[in-house]
């Protein structure tokens, strides 16, 4: 995979955040060396959110988000205002452009307030550095606050001169995650020359020819671990394991098989699923595995009547006849719960800010959304007391193996001795 093949849900996220006219787009277009945003004199040009996904030295594939000024005025301008706020779910670096020669007014300082409460790392940009007046830069900089640590966030660009805009790209990137900080999928599981066993179904939703992005990025870390992955569909797994006495370090299979290879892998193999994994790689898996266990209050509690239960996805694509997130997992979550089920659905960009009216989310494994997206998710369940899970973590539940399938990952572990 290339960098410009790398999936957004793997890409370092940056958006950039301000007034109106501040010189967001300009700053944009200095950095990438693109016209990715329109420029204009005019305040509220930029009326939507501007993605490109792209590598930019020295920092990599990433994901540049060009907002709507945040001062934006009217019914529109409230609209764009909830974008801006909905952007900063996926920020995992925000850059705040302020115009130099007006210095920091009350939204920037709104804005420094919400960056502050979500812990995203942030650059404060102070555009038009060629029409900057030594004499008043300090009054216009630090009017009113920026006096506690944070004026080393602080830095001089002119889009128009390129004042400064590779020092920019370098602060950019020492704010990344180093890459030793970053959740396994299973690497830390193997040693080199261990043999994995991939038991990967024809999955009809995925386009002709390719792999599902889980399944892609399981294979890449087995192999820059050294070991060895091995793929087979699930109706050759039994043959694999006794005909050709393969006996792997360690099996992970769809979710959607979970039943049928539990009962062909032998109990001393470990077993999970890709799933699960990107629920462990996204930094949710605790909580993916309480919600699982939630299922089997569901299940117990007769005196509840009916739940209502959200499950949701990351992307959107094109519904198939046996669609997993629509039509699998309600059919399973029925069946496990006797029917006291009522189900919402919700794909891409559309969950709600709301979730108080439900009992429990079951969300997709992710894969397409960046690990400070999800985890938001999560954070919004949890903060209206409402547990999460995801399809794999569910699927075992509903199939009696979550123990097993986690039985090998440290940070649950305590999960089922407690």
């Amino acid at each position: 995979m290339s960098m410009n093949d790398t999936p957004s849900g793997e890409r370092v996220h940056i958006g950039f955040f301000g007034r109106r006219n501040a010189g967001k787009s300009s700053l944009v277009n200095a950095v990438t060396g693109q016209d990715l945003s329109v420029v204009s004199d005019v305040p509220g040009t930029t009326t939507d959110p501007v993605k490109k996904a792209m590598e930019l030295l020295p920092l990599g594939p990433v994901e540049i988000t060009d907002t709507p000024g945040f001062d934006d005025e009217g019914a529109l301008g409230e609209l764009r205002v909830r974008k801006t706020r909905k952007i900063l779910d996926q920020t995992d670096i925000a850059v705040l452009a302020v115009d130099a020669s007006e210095g920091l007014k009350e939204c920037d300082y709104e804005l420094i307030g919400l960056f502050d409460e979500r812990k995203v790392p942030y650059i404060i940009a102070f555009t038009k550095a060629d029409l900057r007046h030594e004499e008043d830069a300090e009054d216009a900089e630090f009017s009113g606050a920026l006096k506690d640590g944070r004026e080393k966030n602080i830095i001089h660009v002119s889009a128009l001169d390129g004042t400064n805009i590779h020092e920019f790209k370098e602060r950019l990137a020492r704010l990344i995650k180093p890459e030793n900080d970053r959740t396994f999928l299973c690497g830390d599981l193997i040693r080199p020359g261990d043999m994995v066993l991939l038991v990967i179904p024809i999955d009809k939703a995925a386009p002709k020819g390719r792999l599902i992005l889980p399944q892609q990025m399981v294979i890449r870390d087995i192999l820059d671990n050294d070991a060895i992955p091995v793929c087979v569909k699930e109706d050759r797994l039994e043959d694999v394991l006794k005909t050709h006495g393969i006996r792997p370090a360690l099996v992970i299979t769809d979710s959607q098989v979970f039943k049928e290879v539990s009962a062909v892998v032998p109990e001393e193999i470990p077993l999970t699923s890709f799933s699960i994994l990107m629920a462990r790689h996204k930094g949710f898996l605790k909580e993916a595995v309480k919600g699982a266990r939630y299922l089997e209050t569901m299940r117990a509690d007769g005196q509840h009547g009916t739940y209502r239960v959200l499950i949701a996805e990351g992307c959107t694509h094109h519904r198939q006849c046996n669609d997993i997130g629509t039509v699998k997992i309600p059919m399973w979550l029925e069946k496990y719960t006797g029917g006291r089920v009522t189900i919402d659905t919700a794909s891409g960009q559309d969950f709600p800010e709301d979730l108080k009216g439900y009992d429990l989310v079951i969300h997709c494994g992710g894969c397409m959304l960046n690990e400070r997206e999800v985890l938001s998710r999560i954070r919004r369940a949890y903060s209206q007391g409402v547990p999460v899970t995801n399809y794999g973590t569910a699927i075992a539940q509903f199939t009696g193996i979550l123990e097993r399938s986690v039985s090998m990952l440290p940070e649950v572990r305590e999960t089922f001795s407690a």
